[in-house]
């Protein structure tokens, strides 16, 4: 992983939100992550399908959803940084798992 193209993927709002539910959830669907973050799926798509280009995240179907995590093999160095930067993330963690918590029909997760 070369540091600037994961610094340039954190420099998008929409990508790093989606890394730090990624890292705070383990593993979200797409339809999760347009909930809780309250944008259009395709935008989210877009980001995510970067992310994944990027090898920061990993995809996985299942049925009809698409689940992404945090890739295993991220280095030490770049977890610690989104780990860093969700301490100084404005947007509570807790609103974001009440959100998760309260979303209509939301898929089971596929751990």
């Amino acid at each position: 992983m070369q540091p600037e193209k994961f610094f340039r993927a954190l420099a998008d709002r929409t990508r790093l939100a989606c890394l730090q539910l990624l890292l705070q959830e383990r593993s979200l669907c797409v339809c999760e992550l347009v909930h809780v973050l309250d944008l259009p799926q395709p935008r989210v798509s877009r980001h995510l399908a970067q992310l994944r280009d990027q090898g920061i995240v990993l995809d996985e179907r299942h049925g009809a959803w698409v689940y992404y995590r945090l890739h295993p093999d991220l280095p030490d160095w770049s977890r610690q940084v989104l780990e860093l930067a969700a301490h100084a993330e404005q947007d509570d963690p807790q609103t974001w798992r009440k959100r998760l918590d309260t979303m209509p029909n939301r898929p089971v997760a596929c751990d």
